[in-house]
């Protein structure tokens, strides 16, 4: 995977400088406030959806270090880490599960069709991200399968500049990273490269770490058509005590590669918009239960999903229509899940209307969805059979999106949309001694509801929503005796009641340049229904109260600092409160920054019983020249 990559990077750059002499026009990318949809663009105040988006700038003043910690700053977004630098981490959205929430890189869909545990192995250094989109609710109607909580949309840089930088750092547990960024900007292309190296002895026995992330990015031109072009891999090694299995398993092993190529336009003509897309992902896991003796129990599981998907936008009388296609065919290779393969096909349709001067705004859209080896329902009129197994039927998810502004600054706004999520390869066909998966599960369904506000004046943004979230089908593992080994099977139904209110301002005061405080609450309620089965594996553990807040100043255009609060509360534990501080300095062409972590020296855990790491720091020094 390495060596491919390469030769993509030399392939890119050998285009890129042969076609800087057919052209002397720059490329210019578009900026949108907030892409609401891979189909329509639309501004933050004009959507009616609940969508957050984190700016490049909060991403530099940020504490955070990787993208998981920085998703922790976000109300109604619970990141349940196992160890530091997201080594292990599982996404959750109002208060789904890991397997529910869907992650895109530049529009690209990067779930893994083995488990939702390795969403979070794709993810990138914060150096390249421009911004991150983050859309709560049904989102299966605007990205498909598996966006059954919501979807995250991580934006890497746009304008990509002449610069390389170079930093590094050390700090506790024998903390020790280096990462190097070239930006290279020609006539009629560009080039941008990011090597990460991160590693650790670890903050407790059995959680070192070593992590290899590497990302090119170039934007040329082929006979004057604009292109983009992306490529990423990251390689994770580290010791996972207590991380899966029971607590008490502390010589567990894992290593991770993830990988992403992805190639898009876009071509416009009068009112029409075309924006195909080409990707490739690539997963591999390698876990052993003794990290002294692999021969005990060793998985290994390849997965590699390839895909196109074009999406158009046209403006038309009655507003803005958006159509969308998505074929993807994946692929999986495992010692215990076996051999499989998975034929996808999405089809996305929305259209936006607007009335009573624009101010009241209208838009239904719905998705059409085939999956060559899944059932989509337990009724046997709906399902067809064959030799090979089941027949999936295409199935709709429809959804509606309703929005009235009473001022530019104010604005009320509703949805309801049905969602889904697919059951992963490990649901369906994992195997051990205590745990059988289930090859005939049905998709998980859910529908969804909710009513909010926008308010944006001058420097002050406020945001209030509240939802309902009614879901059936939902996998749970469950037995009748307690000597029997647990089976997946479609009999949970949840109703999740929640809401989120998000305020932020910014101000200037004194000598210091200006002052950013935001502020997230959120508050979830579930009601599991009961079954007939003796037991169940099922643990609601979602946050059910969580304050996050972030203060960021400047002064004398020098120093910056902020201070990241986290106050958490899950359902039979006690609440907890972290506080990281990180302070920079800048000097002509180097900044020095200090981070300190969780500087109460807090106790707690996020997940599976892994105790979360006490006091620590993190210093480090960056060089950067135009």
């Amino acid at each position: 995977m390495k060596k491919l990559l390469l030769s993509f990077l030399i392939f890119n750059t050998f285009v890129t400088h042969s076609n800087a002499q057919e052209s002397e026009d720059e490329i210019k990318l578009d900026e949108i406030e907030v892409l609401s949809s891979p189909r329509i663009e639309i501004e933050s105040l004009q959507n009616s959806i609940s969508v957050v988006s984190i700016s490049r700038e909060e991403i530099q003043n940020s504490t955070a270090t990787n993208l998981s910690e920085l998703l922790q700053q976000i109300a109604g977004i619970d990141i349940r880490r196992r160890g530091v630098e997201g080594m292990q981490a599982d996404l959750y959205i109002r208060g789904g599960s890991f397997d529910q929430t869907l992650l895109l890189i530049d529009g690209i869909k990067v779930e893994d069709p083995q488990t939702g545990h390795h969403i979070m192995n794709m993810t990138l250094p914060l150096e390249v991200i421009e911004k991150i989109e983050i859309t709560k609710g049904a989102a299966s109607r605007i990205y498909g399968q598996n966006a059954f909580t919501g979807a995250i949309n991580i934006i890497t840089i746009k304008d990509i500049d002449n610069n390389i930088s170079l930093s590094l750092s050390s700090g506790s547990f024998a903390q020790k990273r280096a990462a190097l960024t070239i930006q290279k900007k020609l006539e009629n292309s560009d080039l941008l490269v990011n090597y990460n190296r991160k590693e650790s002895e670890g903050y407790r026995y059995n959680t070192d770490f070593k992590n290899d992330e590497f990302f090119i990015k170039s934007n040329f031109k082929i006979k004057n058509q604009k292109i983009s072009a992306i490529g990423a891999f990251n390689e994770r090694k580290f010791g996972a005590n207590g991380f899966y299995a029971s607590p008490a398993a502390i010589d567990q092993y894992e290593e991770t590669q993830a990988s992403l190529i992805g190639l898009s336009t876009t071509f416009k003509k009068d009112d029409l918009i075309i924006k195909p897309k080409l990707y490739w992902k690539r997963n591999q896991d390698m876990y052993v239960y003794l990290r002294q003796d692999p021969s005990v129990y060793r998985n290994m599981h390849i997965s590699n999903k390839v895909g196109a998907e074009i999406n158009m936008v046209l403006n038309n009388e009655l507003g803005i229509l958006g159509i969308g296609v998505d074929i993807s065919n994946t692929t999986l290779s495992s010692n215990n899940l076996g051999q499989r393969d998975r034929k996808m096909l999405h089809i996305f349709a929305e259209q936006q209307m607007k009335f009573f001067d624009d101010k009241l705004d209208l838009t239904p859209g719905l998705t059409i969805t085939y999956f060559s080896d899944l059932a989509n329902s337990t009724d046997p009129d709906l399902v067809l059979h064959n030799s090979d197994g089941w027949i999936n039927i295409p199935h709709i998810y429809p959804g509606i999106d309703l929005g009235y502004s009473f001022s530019e600054k104010f604005k009320l706004y509703s949805n309801l949309g049905y969602t889904f999520r697919i059951p992963t390869y490990t649901d369906q066909f994992y195997s051990s001694p205590t745990t059988e998966g289930n090859e005939f599960l049905v998709y998980e369904k859910a529908l969804t509801s909710e009513l909010g506000l926008k308010y944006t004046k001058e420097n002050f943004n406020l945001t209030f929503s509240a939802y309902n979230r009614a879901a059936s089908d939902v996998i749970d593992y469950v037995k009748n005796e307690e000597s029997e080994p647990w089976q997946a099977n479609n009999i949970r139904d949840i109703n999740t009641l929640g809401f989120e209110l998000n305020m932020g301002y910014k101000f200037y005061l004194g000598s210091f340049n200006a002052h950013q405080i935001n502020i997230g609450f959120s508050n979830i309620n579930d009601d599991l229904k009961e079954t007939e089965f003796n037991f169940s594996r099922y643990a609601l553990n979602s946050l059910k109260n969580q304050i996050t807040s972030t203060y960021s100043f400047e002064l004398f255009d020098k120093i910056s600092s902020t201070i990241a609060f986290k106050n958490a509360k899950r359902l039979n534990e006690d609440k907890y409160t972290v506080i990281d501080f990180k302070t920079s300095y800048k000097y002509k062409k180097f900044t020095l920054s200090i981070i300190l972590n969780n500087i109460l020296d807090t106790e707690y855990t996020e997940t599976n019983l892994v105790p979360m790491p006490g006091f620590n720091s993190l210093v480090g020094i960056k060089y950067s020249v135009n």
